[in-house]
């Protein structure tokens, strides 16, 4: 089979579209004929050697499938060969073929197309998980979202209008301001380091938001973490920015607020029947039109560079999907 293939850490030039073999699943393993895979920030980290779980060489980046079951472990029981799945693989999946995890594979509905749910695994799994395991974001409370229109940012303001919250969408360009306007968000803010505290003030009539959604990092956290309501909760989901911030502990004493993490690969890995929870939700509503994945872009698998390098030019609106059948 063919894959894009790590056999030296660095950038997205170091990238090589080759021959690649798989061998056979073993317990609680599956095989996937890919269809497509999505593309996120964590692969342009995993590739440099800077992400939390790192395999070894050589290897395929790719968290997130769509496609056919092809062979299946000797314990393996939920699935078969044939069956339309979505799979998360941390790794592995820019391919034509990859292994999944039984555990973190879901079967598909037949309303979903394998675009749309490459595009969904690992952005919403990471929302809904944020927003409704560990905010507990409630009916009318408001949610502020940093790179608001980003693959996270996208799901954050669509899944957070799910949950009848009033949400501040926030960006750096007034183009991905209006995109994230036709997604529903409530208010747009055009936000610099400088400005994002006293904007999220003035914006929720000096309370501060109740819930942060922050992918961004950087210089951005300390400002929006000062505006927060006062017992908000403060969602940590990465450093899109480049920057891992520091923040002063006095800030959540005297704010009451807590600072949480959101890392959605220990939370599939650590509590998959609670995971599995939330993608059965997730993928009905996909099925019933009351979400829908937003992809700019899609890119065949042997130009997955080029994917990879729209993501660190921070020039996505939405998600970016590799067909790994287009070759």
């Amino acid at each position: 089979m063919k894959a894009i293939l790590v056999k030296e850490l660095g950038g997205p030039e170091k990238l090589i579209y080759a021959d690649h073999q798989l061998g056979r699943p073993g317990p609680g393993r599956v095989i996937i004929d890919v269809h497509y895979a999505g593309v996120n920030f964590p692969d342009t980290l995993i590739i440099q050697g800077k992400y939390q779980f790192q395999p070894e060489l050589p290897f395929s980046p790719g968290g997130e499938v769509a496609g056919t079951i092809k062979e299946v472990g000797p314990d393996v029981t939920d699935f078969k060969p044939g069956d339309r799945v979505v799979s998360g693989t941390s790794w592995g999946g820019f391919a034509e073929e990859v292994q999944g995890f039984e555990f973190n594979t879901h079967h598909l509905p037949d309303e979903v197309s394998f675009k749309d749910a490459a595009a969904v695994l690992m952005t919403y799994g990471t929302v809904i998980h944020a927003l409704k395991d560990r905010a507990n974001l409630k009916h009318n409370e408001t949610l502020a979202v940093l790179g608001a229109s980003g693959g996270v940012g996208t799901a954050a303001i669509q899944l957070g209008k799910i949950m009848r919250a009033r949400i501040i969408a926030c960006a750096s360009t007034d183009g991905k301001l209006d995109f994230c306007g036709k997604l529903g968000a409530d208010v747009l803010h055009k936000y610099t380091s400088d400005n994002i505290k006293s904007a999220l003030k003035d914006l929720t009539g000096g309370n501060g938001p109740d819930v942060i959604f922050d992918a961004v990092g950087g210089d951005y956290t300390e400002q929006a973490f000062r505006a927060i309501a006062p017992m908000g909760r403060y969602l940590v989901v990465g450093f899109a920015s480049g920057h891992v911030p520091s923040i002063p502990l006095n800030l959540p004493l005297l704010k009451s607020a807590s600072l949480t993490g959101v890392f959605w690969g220990n939370f599939f890995r650590n509590f998959p029947q609670e995971n599995k929870a939330n993608i059965q939700e997730l993928l009905r509503l996909v099925a019933s039109g009351q979400i829908k994945p937003q992809i700019d872009q899609e890119f065949s698998l042997k130009d997955a560079a080029k994917a990879l390098i729209k993501i660190q030019n921070r020039a996505v609106l939405g998600k970016i999907i590799i067909n790994c059948r287009d070759n």
